[in-house]
């Protein structure tokens, strides 16, 4: 599979994460299968977060690494933290205490990358810089990002840290096109030319910072999946249509949509089944057509101007 440096800072990720937050309920066996299932179709990143079935996913997985010495080394953490029950938290101390419990639960002595799980509003920037050159000196943490965050929110972070910003974790998909709609719509006077996010997708562009796509499938906030969903019946038989052409699955070629934008974004996707990682991971390797990018963006019933 191919690899992405993520955010132009020599961390070099597979173009697909596996996500971890469903694995906290799954059987070792089952669990193993999947891990390896990963590493066999070429993925070498997976996410995680604090929050993920309440700290069970870190613990599940950090026994896998515990039972399998030496695979730490081939792979690439990642972990978010910031949510807490009823509230954002990006104080100090959170995010200090937070990152400790990650490294416990998944028995390792660093993250390669940690993110800031959703905005604070309450967000004092010059602490979690504090937090984050701690984490820094100790060896606890190698790089930094957000996640959900608008340009400005970055900059406000970016102003008062020393080490770049490298992830913003963003949904995106086909059935889930915000990222995009704005800019393909300048000037019109339309909902679709609303801009929503502040043109984050150009923003990252520009400060080379690589954008993270969660839940590929899904569309609205957690409506539901289009693959399963009559209301995207055209979005699925254009997928179907265009996936046969390069022998993948509507699945791989939802993925190769993703990859296709020289945005160069890492999908992150988040089956516990180990025989879809390698049938969605394909998806990466297709280099779709302008013009099958553009139909399956119609497809998901988006007009253009």
């Amino acid at each position: 599979m191919k690899q992405l440096n993520l955010g132009n800072s020599g961390l070099n990720a597979s173009a697909v994460a596996l996500g971890c937050m469903r694995i906290g309920e799954l059987p070792a066996e089952k669990l193993e299968r999947l891990f390896f299932a990963a590493l066999e179709a070429g993925i070498n990143f997976f996410d995680h977060a604090d929050i993920y079935g309440g700290g069970l996913c870190e613990t599940r997985f950090g026994e896998l690494l515990a039972r399998h010495p030496g695979l730490r080394e081939k792979i690439l953490l990642q972990s978010k933290c910031g949510i807490r029950k009823g509230f954002f938290d990006f104080s100090k101390k959170h995010i200090l205490e937070s990152v400790e419990g990650s490294l416990k639960r998944l028995q390792t002595d660093r993250l390669d990358l940690l993110l800031l799980h959703r905005p604070d509003t309450l967000m004092e920037p010059e602490e979690v810089a504090e937090a984050f050159q701690l984490l820094y000196d100790s060896g606890k943490v190698r790089h930094f990002g957000v996640s959900n965050e608008n340009p400005a929110q970055m900059e406000l972070l970016q102003k008062f840290l020393p080490r770049k910003l490298i992830v913003n974790q963003l949904q995106f998909g086909p059935a889930h096109t915000s990222l995009v709609d704005c800019g393909l719509n300048v000037n019109i006077n339309s909902s679709a030319g609303t801009m929503f996010d502040g043109s984050v997708l150009e923003y990252c562009r520009l400060r080379e910072v690589t954008i993270q796509t969660w839940s590929p499938f899904l569309f609205g906030f957690f409506e539901g999946n289009f693959l399963v969903d009559s209301r995207f019946a055209e979005l699925n038989t254009t997928l179907g249509r265009i996936g046969e052409r390069y022998g993948i699955s509507r699945e791989a070629t939802a993925i190769a949509w993703i990859a296709r934008h020289p945005a160069r974004i890492q999908t992150i996707i988040g089956t516990t089944r180990a025989d879809r990682v390698a049938d969605y991971s394909r998806g990466a390797d297709v280099e779709l057509t302008r013009e099958e990018w553009y139909e399956i963006y119609r497809s998901a019933g988006n007009r253009l101007p």
